[in-house]
């Protein structure tokens, strides 16, 4: 009878301890939040013109993934991917322009093929309120009137290129950036009266420049590329952010910001 009574509060006591392993077992294995174990530090290459955007997605990514940190590093196109050819470290390149892409694709730096996820349309930014009464490429070159482009080596300096060639119009900067934020910045601070900028640059700079648009930007619209590298440290993490880029949350940040859907 003794024996019966120990054997049923043994397996009393049997079942209440894993029940209590379960449950302990449950809260010692749930993965971190964002619920899918991407964890790390993360670096993104991007074009300077993605600056506010990929800022704000980085933020949001961070918010649904909260094991990431990621860093940007933005600036031209054609500076970065021949950073990334020689070995700086980088999880993703986007680039302005499929040509600085294939720079990276060709080298063997890219992981898969890239993908374009947006487009981006040139304007004329000019001081608020247009006081030169700029409404096409040929007031560019009026008496007096001061621009500036972004070398041809970069996205926005090559599609300028395109445009004025498809103008006629024969324009000789006063001073070539490296990037489009750079050509937006000399807008901004008096230096000149006009630059060659996506429209997305003058949409983030409303308080400041007015975007002046025009016909031939339509033959010189630039596709965006975004790629994970093949030495990327953190290639989870570097996956999950390009198929957040690609999706409607990260898009619908693009197009607010002025971006085309690609």
């Amino acid at each position: 009878m003794r024996a019966t009574r120990f054997r049923a509060t043994l397996a009393a006591f049997t079942v209440l301890a894993v029940v209590g392993l379960t449950g302990c077992g449950g809260d010692s294995t749930d993965p971190p939040a964002g619920g899918d174990g991407i964890s790390g530090e993360l670096t993104v290459f991007a074009a300077a013109s993605l600056t506010e955007s990929f800022t704000r997605i980085g933020q949001d990514f961070e918010a649904a993934h909260q094991g990431v940190k990621v860093t940007f590093s933005f600036a031209g196109s054609s500076a970065l991917a021949t950073q990334i050819n020689q070995g700086a470290p980088a999880d993703v390149f986007a680039s302005a322009a499929p040509v600085n892409m294939t720079t990276v694709t060709d080298a063997g730096n890219g992981d898969g093929e890239p993908t374009v996820f947006v487009r981006n349309q040139l304007v004329i930014a000019v001081p608020k309120g247009n006081p030169d009464g700029v409404t096409g490429l040929s007031d560019l070159t009026k008496p007096g009137v001061k621009v500036a482009l972004c070398a041809e080596q970069v996205p926005c300096g090559a599609a300028a290129r395109k445009a004025l060639d498809a103008a006629g119009v024969a324009l000789t900067p006063v001073t070539l950036e490296q990037d489009v934020k750079g050509a937006l910045s000399k807008v901004r601070l008096g230096e000149v009266d006009a630059a060659l900028v996506y429209r997305t640059d003058a949409r983030a700079a409303a308080t400041d420049v007015d975007g002046i648009e025009f016909p031939e930007s339509a033959g010189a619209i630039n596709d965006y590329p975004i790629i994970v590298l093949k030495d990327a440290a953190n290639k989870p993490a570097a996956r999950a952010f390009v198929e957040y880029v690609l999706a409607d949350t990260g898009r619908s940040v693009l197009t607010a910001a002025g971006f085309q859907a690609s």
